[in-house]
């Protein structure tokens, strides 16, 4: 019985993971089309694919980005800092593409939807206050709780620390690296079984009606994240780069945008985003605080639907806005979109703080986060998918600019 069943799936087993995981979004559509109640039982494997991602993701980041720094040796070259300089001027960019489409497309909101819970930030400086007190949280809490701006700290502290110990020592902090890794390419590979689950659990519990109501504002979102993915990053890998951008663009996007749509959480993400970089021969040192860096404040797409739906209902209330209001718009949009949890959903809670720049009360922009949950169930799953992939898209262009070493790691 099971040399048959082992039979049976040896030709699929060969595929590659992306294939498999497109065998499994097709399976997830057909079962939800045919039975959403059985569709709705197998979402069960989705939820245990995600649970794995989430648990697995802060040790993984915790050791991986300790064990880089504290194994690096004094002149080997890092591409830290052109990282950052690309996600800086991805996520303006996308919040100026957002504000582009918002007066060539604009969209009026029908502004009577219920209630939603959740307390938004009160500004920038609330924001900013929140993330330094998130940086110097208790290390064990933050792995309990998945506080990466935390476990980001304590790593680049102990690392740092670490550098001046023993050479037993640093071996055996890559050792750990190692085995922490090789846990996380077990679990990848039941991601065919995980996005099939969450395919069909999706499909079969929320549908496609509820965006029938609000598919301009959806068509202006995605149709910005599109632009984004396929036009200005693609631009910005070529002036980083010199090269063509586009085969490194879209292994970004089958090897991180995919299962990132699905899981719909950017820390789910990071160890699916650490594997790409491995099998592209990225800089480990890089990589390994790119990563999960990119997965706090990297929010290009954070950016253009926090702008797209803050235009919309200053459209909506009649509120004129000039070129120098929608560009701080982008700016603040930018910067708020870098507080932004890496879990589904977390950008809207920060429309109002950016709706408050035209004089929108909190009571009318709640209403228009609600109008945002109902969407979500595709614009933050895209939202996402390009969040996630331009991390991985930036940190291979800084490791393979134009004079940079290309040695692999």
């Amino acid at each position: 019985m099971i040399a048959t069943v082992n039979a049976l799936f040896r030709p699929i087993r060969r595929l590659g993971l992306i294939p498999q995981i497109a065998i499994g979004i097709v399976c997830g559509v057909l079962l939800a089309s045919l039975s959403p109640e059985l569709a709705q039982s197998v979402s069960l494997l989705g939820q245990l694919f995600i649970s794995a991602l989430k648990a697995v993701a802060p040790i993984l980041v915790f050791i991986l980005v300790a064990a880089a720094i504290a194994g690096h040796r004094q002149g080997q070259p890092t591409h830290i800092r052109s990282v950052l300089v690309l996600y800086l001027i991805g996520t303006l960019v996308a919040a100026l593409v957002a504000v582009a489409a918002s007066f060539a497309f604009p969209t009026t909101l029908i502004l009577d939807a219920p209630e939603v819970s959740g307390n938004p930030p009160g500004g920038i400086v609330e924001i900013l206050r929140n993330l330094l007190m998130n940086a110097v949280a208790n290390p064990v809490s933050a792995l309990m709780e998945a506080n990466f701006i935390a476990i980001l700290a304590w790593a680049v502290g102990l690392g740092i620390m670490l550098r001046h110990a023993s050479d037993t020592t640093r071996t055996l902090m890559g050792d750990l690296s190692d085995a922490v890794s090789r846990i996380v390419k077990v679990v990848i590979r039941f991601a065919p079984l995980g996005i099939f689950g969450l395919v069909a659990g999706t499909l079969a519990e929320a549908g496609m009606d509820a965006l029938l109501d609000y598919a301009h504002l959806l068509m202006v979102i995605i149709g910005c994240m599109l632009f984004v993915a396929l036009v200005t990053n693609p631009l910005i890998v070529f002036w980083k780069t010199g090269r063509n951008p586009y085969p490194l663009v879209f292994a970004c996007l089958r090897g991180s945008a995919i299962t990132a749509f699905f899981t719909r959480s950017s820390a789910a993400n990071i160890p699916i985003n650490l594997e790409l970089c491995r099998r592209l021969k990225l800089h480990a040192d890089t990589y390994s605080i790119s990563i999960p860096l990119g997965a706090t404040i990297n929010m290009c797409g954070a950016a253009i639907t926090i702008t797209v739906i803050t235009l919309s209902a200053a459209h909506t209330l009649g509120i004129g806005v000039d070129f120098p209001t929608a560009l701080l718009l982008c700016i603040v949009s930018a910067l708020a979109a870098c507080g932004v949890s890496g879990v589904a959903g977390g950008s809207l809670l920060l429309i109002p703080m950016a709706a408050s720049l035209f004089g929108i009360s909190t009571d009318v922009a709640m209403q228009v986060v609600a109008i945002g949950f109902v969407i979500s169930v595709v614009q933050d799953s895209t939202e996402t998918a390009l969040n996630s992939s331009t991390d991985v898209l930036f940190t291979a262009a800084a490791c393979r600019a134009k004079g940079a070493d290309l040695d692999d790691d």
